[in-house]
């Protein structure tokens, strides 16, 4: 059995959840499997936009890691931090956001960015249960069994 209960498979494409999830039907007999569920965009956007910038500091560190592994420098203040609901893609998006027209060095080359322009660095798909369970399907698992908060946010899936 495979046991997967956090919602990190949000954070593949489609494409690659698929692919993963028939890597683990062709060596498994059984999988608990746990997803974010779709939910309105004001709290999905709250959620990775979180009034104590919590996760404006962590999206920042990606630049302070970047200068610190690969020699950059990336001033991490001048990036705004933006979490966007993608209706058409079921994704919150992470971006930086250049507060204004700057060049930084990364690995021995110049990168400009205008003001405004983002880094997009993160992706999260939320799911509806029927959506999962389809492509739980597509992937040659059969639902088993499936439970949520009370509240429908969060969803565990038994997949066999």
């Amino acid at each position: 059995m495979f046991f997967f209960p956090g919602s990190t498979l949000g954070n593949f494409d489609p494409a690659h959840a698929l692919t993963l999830l028939r890597r683990w039907r062709a060596l498994g007999q059984a999988a608990v499997v746990g997803v974010d569920l779709r939910k309105d965009p004001a709290t999905l956007v709250a959620a990775y936009d979180d009034a104590r910038g919590v996760t404006a500091a962590f999206n920042r560190n990606l630049l302070a890691r970047i200068n610190r592994e690969l020699g950059a420098d990336f001033d991490p203040q001048s990036f705004a931090h933006e979490a966007i609901w993608n209706e058409s893609e079921g994704r919150i998006e992470m971006h930086l956001r250049s507060r204004h027209a700057q060049t930084v060095r990364v690995d021995g080359r110049r990168l400009e960015f205008r003001a405004g322009e983002s880094i997009h660095t993160e992706n999260s798909y939320k799911y509806t249960v029927d959506g999962f369970a389809d492509l739980a399907a597509r992937a040659g698992w059969q639902l088993a069994a499936r439970w949520t908060d009370s509240q429908a946010r969060f969803g565990v899936q038994l997949l066999a």
